[in-house]
């Protein structure tokens, strides 16, 4: 690997059948061995933010393909990419990176195409640990899905072909004479980055590399050996005798998800994920990939120090196929619904930052998380109303675990009392963690969204006070006001961006937010007595907040915006649209304190 890509990488030659493969190593040669196998038209230096977060733990090992990077072209190019040449290199580096013990393959691409053949056949049985697969099916397993479907054709069978086939218009023109290898070493050669990161938001850097042209040149060849010969005559036997993690990504241009139907009668021990992204995921969500890559290999060698099976490391909530392994940060997470919602993410799969400024009450609720099923969980002792705070959180977040996925603004507190009776200092308190702390977490977590330009959610945790005027909550209820306005606008503004904001709105919840409810223009003794006296009223209603977290989780999942979760807040809700004046009556209305 070149040195401004990894300087801190270790390289190699390994000679296998006349070609000499680059290969580079990071992190501890005495630790277990992951290969980082590249796909078309990448090098190895696909893998760079991947293999850096992977090091901490593993022996990282990554090369470049025959023909590829750093390493030599085959002489001649035609039948020089076969699938049996390729597992000889794979097993040459094997050899060489990891003679005593066997391996965990990952593969993306074409990296994931020929690992497939190394899964499959039996001169590699004892040199694989575990595989994980990503936006690339193996050819002979697409052969017998595409027979399927052209020896039993139904509706659904035949758009699933043509689908795929419109998908798939780029091998087609890889199958041309000339060319492609022309297009590469020209205008598409010299295009692909700014495509990349127009089309796909990949980052700009070491990637891709100088030898992009001469790489996609001899990269054909991989094409051209394989596709036609092996979707004809499909083995009948490519049965995967390692355990399999497959990651999908949801919004790849040229792989339907369909193509892995039924790949559990190839791949008996098989553990599929998908993850919001398009086709280039190693660079796009590293963070990610390499915590999925860590932690199904983690369970492998458990597995095999222990001489069992692997099992099943997937989350099995009921949201787990669609937030297993992103990052969630939830504020107010020390109790109420922000603890319920960090914990129904964790139970789906996500890895949870807890935030709250009760650092302990955060800790405890990161290490529940970590029980409940978050493959990691983390506490933060943050006040969202300190804006320096909430950027330096947001920094060592980023550098440290990630951009984060799902924002979940639920901090806030609670402010009873007339409006003649609330201070200006009332009024500050109040607005600053509800409605500044929602705008500090919006701009700067929101903003790295965007940045990182892959999508993401907000989740702002509003109020039916937001939208039902009370005489006894004039700042609260504008606070929350202001909140629910806010998302709608951002919701407006960052549609394009792939990043969705939704209000949630949840009434009356069984929380403790009452015990900490500031009434103004009362005394101490008659605080204590309101307080005392909601909180039993919030008990006798007994909603739950783990009610509210459910629905927040639907909130991301069905891209909603406006959500009022109790049958009051639903029906406040119908009353503020269809007739506002039935509200502003109940308004007048003194509250039963």
């Amino acid at each position: 690997m070149s040195p401004q890509s990894l300087p801190e990488a270790r390289e190699r030659r390994v000679r296998t059948g006349g070609i000499e493969l680059c290969v580079a190593e990071l992190g501890d040669e005495a630790r277990p061995t992951i290969v980082l196998v590249h796909g078309y038209p990448d090098s190895k230096e696909v893998w760079t933010d991947v293999a850096r977060r992977l090091a901490d733990q593993w022996h990282v090992v990554l090369y470049d393909v025959r023909g590829h990077g750093r390493s030599s072209a085959p002489k001649p190019l035609r039948g020089g990419f076969t699938l049996e040449k390729l597992t000889d290199d794979f097993l040459a580096v094997a050899d060489a990176v990891s003679p005593d013990r066997p391996v965990h393959l990952v593969g993306h691409d074409w990296g994931s195409v020929q690992s497939w053949e190394f899964v499959t056949v039996r001169r590699t049985e004892g040199r694989i640990a575990s595989f994980t697969s990503m936006s690339g099916p193996s050819l002979d397993h697409f052969g017998h899905w595409i027979k399927q479907r052209m020896t039993r054709p139904t509706p659904r069978r035949v758009g699933q072909l043509l689908g795929q086939g419109a998908k798939s218009w780029y091998v087609y023109m890889l199958h041309t004479p000339v060319l492609p290898e022309l297009a590469w070493r020209g205008p598409l050669g010299r295009q692909w980055p700014r495509i990349l990161q127009r089309l796909e938001k990949v980052p700009a850097g070491d990637y891709p590399t100088s030898s992009l042209p001469s790489d996609a040149a001899h990269g054909a060849w991989l094409y051209r050996d394989n596709v036609r010969t092996r979707l004809r005559r499909p083995r009948t036997d490519a049965y995967a005798h390692v355990p399999v993690q497959l990651i999908t990504p949801t919004d790849d241009i040229f792989l339907s998800r369909k193509l892995y139907d039924q790949l559990e009668l190839w791949a008996p021990q098989l553990l599929r994920r998908s993850l919001p992204g398009k086709h280039w995921v190693p660079r796009t969500r590293p963070d990610r990939l390499a915590s999925w890559i860590g932690e199904f290999a983690a369970a492998n060698e458990e597995a095999l120090a222990d001489g069992r099976p692997v099992q099943d490391t997937a989350p099995t909530g009921a949201y787990a196929d669609r937030f297993g392994g992103q990052l969630v940060l939830v504020t107010g997470a020390a109790g109420g619904i922000g603890r319920a919602t960090a914990f129904a993410f964790a139970e789906a799969g996500a890895r949870v930052v807890a935030v709250d400024r009760d650092g302990e009450g955060a800790a405890r609720t990161a290490e529940m998380a970590r029980l409940i099923g978050s493959p990691a969980a983390w506490g933060e002792a943050v006040d969202v109303s300190d804006e320096q705070a909430m950027e330096k959180l947001a920094e060592k977040v980023a550098a440290e675990y990630g951009i984060v996925d799902v924002l979940v603004n639920n901090a806030g507190i609670g402010l009873s009392g007339s409006f003649l009776e609330t201070t200006s200092e009332d009024w500050k308190n109040v607005l600053d963690v509800n409605l500044w702390g929602v705008i500090h977490g919006c701009r700067i977590f929101g903003g790295q969204m965007a940045e990182r330009g892959q999508g993401g959610h907000i989740v702002n945790t509003a109020s039916a006070a937001a939208y039902q005027p009370s005489r006894a909550l004039p700042a609260y209820s504008t606070s929350k006001a202001a909140v629910l306005m806010l998302s709608e606008c951002l919701r407006a503004e960052l549609a394009d961006r792939s990043i969705g904001v939704s209000a949630i709105c949840p009434g009356i919840v069984n929380t403790n937010i009452t015990a900490t409810t500031h009434f103004a223009g009362a005394d101490a003794a008659e605080e204590k007595r309101l307080r005392k006296r909601t909180g039993r009223l919030y008990g006798l209603r007994n909603y739950p907040p783990e009610r509210v977290a459910d629905a927040i989780l639907k909130a991301v999942v069905r891209n909603q915006a406006v959500v009022p979760v109790t049958p009051e807040a639903r029906g406040a809700r119908f009353l503020s649209r269809f007739s506002p004046g039935a509200l502003r009556g109940i308004a007048r209305l003194k509250p039963p304190l």
